[in-house]
C-alpha cells in the first residue's frame, strides 16, 4: 500500500474518531448489545432499531481506541437501511478483510476501507471488529431475518 493511500486511511479513521457518525444511545431500540474487549478496553454499547427485517437505525456509545470507535462509527452509517441479511454479509466481508483475504475489487466499502491496513496488526483486529461482531450478535439474536 502506497503511503498516500496510507495517509489518507489514517485521515478517514481520524475523522470518525474526531467526529464520529450515530454515537449515542437510540431512546426506542428493538436491539441494544453490549460488548467490550478485554485486551485494549474498548467497550461499545449498540443500539438498533430493526423493522421488518430492515436496519432503520444504529447507534453506537462506549469508549476505547481511535480504531475502535472509528469502526462502530463507519459500520453504524454503512448498514443503516439496509435488509438485515445485507447487514449480516457486510460483517462477514469486514470480518475476510479483517484477516487479510482478497475481496472482489467490485465492492464498494466506501470509508470502511481505511481500516484494511489493520489487518497487518493482529492486536488491533479486536478493535476493529469489535461493534461489527456486537451487531452481528444482535441481529442473529433477533432473528427478524
Amino acid at each position: 500500500m502506497s503511503s498516500n493511500l496510507d495517509a489518507l486511511y489514517r485521515r478517514v479513521i481520524m475523522d470518525h474518531y474526531k467526529k464520529p457518525r450515530n454515537r449515542g444511545v437510540l431512546e426506542d431500540s428493538s436491539l441494544t448489545i453490549n460488548m467490550n474487549n478485554p485486551t485494549c478496553g474498548d467497550r461499545i454499547q449498540l443500539t438498533m432499531k430493526v423493522d421488518e427485517g430492515i436496519v432503520k437505525d444504529a447507534r453506537y456509545d462506549g469508549e476505547g481506541c481511535s480504531i475502535s470507535m472509528s469502526s462502530a462509527s463507519m459500520m453504524t452509517e454503512a448498514i443503516k437501511g439496509k435488509k438485515v441479511e445485507d447487514a449480516l454479509k457486510m460483517a462477514t466481508l469486514f470480518s475476510d478483510m479483517m484477516q487479510g483475504k482478497d475481496l472482489d475489487d467490485n465492492l464498494d466499502l466506501g470509508d470502511i476501507e481505511a481500516l484494511q491496513g489493520v489487518s497487518k496488526f493482529p492486536a488491533r483486529i479486536k478493535c476493529a471488529t469489535l461493534a461489527w461482531k456486537a451487531m452481528e450478535k444482535g441481529l442473529k439474536e433477533d432473528g427478524q431475518h
